[in-house]
Parts: C-alpha cells; sequence; structure tokens
C-alpha cells in the first residue's frame, strides 16, 4: 500500500504534538491511524516502582525503537500490528497490546521520533512542533497532574534532571530535520490549515 502517508510529529514535552495530532484525527477520522512512540518504552517489570521513577525516559535508549520501526513497515504495507500500550501511572509497559489497522493516514507522534534515522527514513512528512520552554513546563504539569497522578513536585523535579536537558540534547537539534516547523503546536490555525490541505491533496 504505497499509498499510504506517513507523518511525524514531533517536539518537546508540552509543545501540542497531542494537540495537532487530535486536531486532525478529529477532521479525518478514520482515515487516520496514530502510533504514539511513548508507547514504546522498554518494560521494566523486573525493578520497582521507586525504581523506574528515577530512569531517564527522555533519551533515545529509553525506546524500543527497532520494534517500532517494524511495525511501521509492517504498516505501511498495509498490514495491521499489535501495538504496545506504556502506564504513565506504573511506569511501565503493561500486558495488554491495542491492534493498530493501516490506514491511508497514519501520524507517528513523540519527542525522539527524529532521532532514530531508521524511524524518520520511515516518514513521509516531518512535523516539528516548536513551543517555548516555559509554555511546555506549565502544560506537562497540568497535564501530569490531571492524567498522570503526579504532584508538582516530581514533575518539576523530574523536568530539571531530565527532560529538559534531554531536549537540549536531544530533541531540539532534530528540529533541523523537519520538513514544517510549527509554532505552538495544534493552537497555530494557519499552520493547521496547511497541513489539513496537503492531506487532503494526498487523499484525493
Amino acid at each position: 500500500m504505497s499509498d499510504i502517508l506517513m507523518i511525524g510529529i514531533a517536539g518537546g514535552s508540552g509543545s501540542g504534538k497531542t494537540t495537532l495530532t487530535q486536531n486532525l484525527v478529529s477532521h479525518f477520522g478514520d482515515r487516520i491511524a496514530v502510533v504514539h512512540h511513548d508507547n514504546y518504552y522498554y518494560s521494566h517489570h523486573d525493578m520497582t516502582f521507586e525504581e523506574r521513577c528515577q530512569l531517564n525516559y527522555d533519551c533515545p535508549e529509553a525506546f524500543e525503537n527497532r520494534l517500532m520501526v517494524e511495525q511501521l513497515s509492517l504498516l505501511k504495507k498495509g498490514r495491521s500490528v499489535e501495538c504496545p500500550v506504556y502506564d504513565y501511572a506504573i511506569h511501565d509497559r503493561v500486558e495488554e497490546t491495542v491492534t493498530v489497522l493501516p490506514k491511508p493516514i497514519i501520524i507517528v507522534e513523540g519527542i525522539l521520533i527524529f532521532a532514530e534515522k531508521e524511524l524518520a527514513d520511515l516518514l513521509d512528512i516531518k512535523i516539528f512542533v516548536d513551543t517555548d520552554a516555559d509554555i511546555r513546563l506549565a502544560r506537562r504539569i497540568r497535564r501530569d497532574i490531571r492524567d498522570r497522578g503526579r504532584t508538582v513536585e516530581s514533575v518539576i523535579d523530574q523536568w530539571r534532571k531530565t527532560v529538559k536537558p534531554m531536549y537540549e540534547t536531544y530533541v531540539e537539534p532534530t528540529r533541523k530535520k523537519a520538513d514544517i516547523i510549527v509554532p505552538e503546536g495544534g493552537k497555530n490555525v494557519v499552520a493547521l490549515e496547511m497541513i489539513l490541505g496537503r492531506i487532503e491533496k494526498h487523499l484525493t
């Protein structure tokens, strides 16, 4: 199925990747499938919760990229895959999987999807969501408290120890690999309309 268009949406934590993705899904409905890089975090069943809390989740080595490359390649060939599922509340992958079906548009979303060459090479369009650090931190605090059962202190501590330095080391440099740079993510109406138009052109 060479007519499948695979779009990568990268950027820092809290940059607006999810909002942009949700806007695209809302517009195109069941013609889009979404694959999240976060679901490919390695499992650490052998560790305690406290030990898992201390791991660095913002470096390329935290992800099982080989599995993701294999599964995205299968999707591009028109085959369904069983995608792993990661639980943020327990900092670990769970036993259940979710079936992802091939669609005309496949969105791949994650902070480091452009950092792995084999992964980036699978993407037909690469979009980098660029948002100021103070806005990203505020969004992350709100999201992690609301959705992931975290405390303000734990979010800020993780931001200081790994999220910010890893962004500067690994994520921000991949900005230059992007075909499109979107300030403020899904809230950028002009950029959203341009991306929608490009996808519509592919579908027709």
